[in-house]
């Protein structure tokens, strides 16, 4: 891989000179900015060899570097090593950004060019880049320029793959009473139209799913929603007459993918809504009209499940409960653990999520992370890094499912065997933080922001803390990761409100060592209404045992311990009926009231 790396950049360097560029940029996105994108698109780890979700890769004509995240810290030194490739973390004091490490080292070049294409870079993206490399000795950005076009001959086709109906039992709303709904939007906005390009935004105003992207059941197209019609561009290959045929029914007319620049050019509203942050950069510059540039009401609305969503979620939770307590009991009674690895356990739990009514896909690849790999955030077993499991340590099991009904996300770190002390209070901390958040009362308007100290209080009074957001919304049968909401550091100002869904994860990663994260899903629900205003609470969705094993039990305050207590009656009351009998005994000793 080192060697196909060391070519693919000396390519790279053969079009950079002709084209008279002295760096180019890399994002990890594609014309739709998300955050897992169809093999077409992955060029920045085509180029780099990273495979993480998130980064950038940057390269001039003497030196390479890439820019990510604390959660890929360890896998991307991993994977860069042997590379050109430098890593640049992200968010440390001593990391510059990408356009100031390019002012230095282009301080010595005469009028310096930097490429980056603009159709996978979002408007907001390519405007700062402008901006902060101008300020950096006046370096200039080309951004009409996709290299792989010329380097990437074996490039992936863009998918072909079919689009699907997703039934009024499942999602609760009909197509043309969303589209009426955002319309409504607009008119608030004094838009008369807008362009959704973010895919989850379309497969839910429109009511199909896809297979476009792995794991997230949605297609490449774009919308253009105005007051008067509707416009799907997509390859038309992806639809069967019957989908053809609901969308005529919905009011929604279909041309082209590659026609959507040119109806853009064509577009007879006075304005036009659009997120700088979401559309690309090409379609932006495309547009002729007034833009009122502002965040699409789509993914707010979306966070907001109705009824029916709600409903599918908590069924599809005691589907996927059923197969987590299947794969627990099978782990934990196995008669030799060590003739397990990494990979044979994801490849389990995934059989079982199988078996269960309504399955569809999983939702992410599994992180199944024994021991030292624990500690790497986002890490994933390949036939490389794979272990054996032993009779000791904490094996990191962080997976979920794509239900027709729902979406779900789950992460237990689960004792193999004999324990350390210090392994068994750092789970107690990520414990009591991850219960602590699940028992908060909170007043109507807060943030997720607002909330994020109390899963990480119990760590911060040790002195320990971890670097990825504490949770994230969910999608019903979309994306895993859906915002705008969210519970982390970072300042983020959407409010929480009733029917929205957001995972509680905090965790502790010991690097070299092992790594600790206990994740379920929460609904946001009405709490009371008193003098001083409306309150919230949190319903738990997820159901399955929390493994007890590793709990140093004095720990815990009497109100977290009745918390516990309490979740796993109702774990057992609503798994046990769907269980055998060893599978039910083993549920009823898994959640006995802790200290039994």
């Amino acid at each position: 891989m080192k060697q196909i790396i060391k070519e693919r950049l000396e390519a790279l360097r053969d079009v950079m000179r002709r084209e008279k560029l002295d760096a180019f940029i890399f994002p990890s996105t594609d014309p739709h900015n998300g955050e897992y994108v169809p093999s077409h698109w992955e060029g920045r780890k085509w180029i780099s060899g990273f495979d993480g979700s998130a980064g950038t890769a940057v390269v001039t004509m003497h030196e390479a570097a890439l820019w990510t995240d604390s959660r890929y810290f360890i896998s991307a030194e991993e994977q860069l090593s042997g590379t050109e490739f430098k890593l640049m973390r992200e968010r440390m004091p001593d990391t510059p950004s990408v356009s100031k490490w390019l002012g230095l080292k282009l301080v010595d070049d005469r009028d310096p060019y930097v490429g980056i294409d603009g159709n996978v870079c979002s408007a907001a993206m390519v405007m700062e880049l402008t901006k902060e490399l101008r300020a950096e000795g006046g370096i200039a950005l080309h951004t009409s320029l996709d290299p792989f076009s010329r380097i990437w001959k074996d490039r992936p086709a863009l998918p072909t793959d079919a689009v699907d109906i997703h039934p009024l039992q499942y999602c609760g709303e009909s197509c043309a009473s969303k589209l009426t709904r955002i319309r409504a939007e607009l008119k608030q906005r004094h838009a008369n139209g807008m362009l959704v390009a973010a895919l989850d935004d379309i497969a839910w105003t429109l009511n199909l799913r896809g297979s476009d992207v792995h794991c997230n059941p949605v297609f490449v197209a774009y919308l253009l929603i105005d007051m008067r019609s509707t416009t799907l561009f997509i390859n038309k290959e992806k639809l069967s007459k019957e989908v053809v045929e609901y969308l005529r029914g919905e009011g929604v007319l279909v041309s082209d993918y590659a026609d959507v620049k040119k109806a853009l050019r064509n577009y007879q509203g006075y304005n036009i809504l659009v997120d700088p942050s979401e559309i690309n950069y090409s379609l932006y510059s495309a547009l002729p009209c007034v833009k009122v540039e502002t965040v699409s009401p789509i993914p707010y609305m979306k966070a907001v499940k109705n009824d029916v969503e709600v409903e599918g979620f908590r069924n599809a939770m005691i589907r996927d409960g059923v197969a987590m307590v299947k794969f627990l009991y099978w782990l934990k009674t196995h008669p030799d653990v060590t003739t397990q690895s990494e990979l044979s356990v994801s490849e389990r739990l995934q059989r079982e999520r199988g078996r269960q009514e309504k399955f569809k896909d999983i939702s992410f690849d599994t992180i199944a992370a024994y021991g030292e790999h624990g500690a790497i955030v986002h890490y994933e077993p390949t036939r490389d890094s794979n272990v054996k499991l032993q009779r000791e340590g904490l094996l990191l099991l962080d997976s979920g499912a794509q239900y027709l009904d729902g979406t779900t996300d789950v992460t237990r770190t689960i004792a193999l065997g004999a324990l350390t002390e210090e392994q068994r209070r750092v789970y107690t901390l990520v414990l009591k933080g991850h219960i602590q958040l699940q028992m908060l009362k909170f007043p109507y308007g807060t943030s997720g922001t607002q909330l994020d100290a109390v899963a990480r209080m119990a760590m911060w009074q040790e002195g320990m803390n971890f670097m990825h957001g504490t949770g994230h919304g969910v999608g019903s049968y979309l994306c895993v990761h859906e915002g705008p909401h969210q519970i982390r550091m970072e300042y983020r100002p959407a409010q929480l409100v009733p029917g929205m869904i957001v995972t509680d994860e905090p965790g502790l990663y010991l690097a070299g060592r092992f790594g600790v994260r206990i994740e379920n899903m929460l609904l946001v629900k009405p709490y009371m209404s008193t003098e001083f205003g409306n309150f919230l609470q949190f319903e738990t969705l997820t159901l399955c045992p929390i493994d007890k094993e590793p709990i140093v039990v004095e720990m815990l305050s009497a109100e977290e311990k009745k918390w516990l207590d309490s979740y796993h009656d109702d774990v057992f009351k609503r798994l046990s009926r769907y269980l055998t009998f060893d599978e039910r005994a083993w549920l009823e000793k898994a959640t006995k009231p802790i200290g039994y």
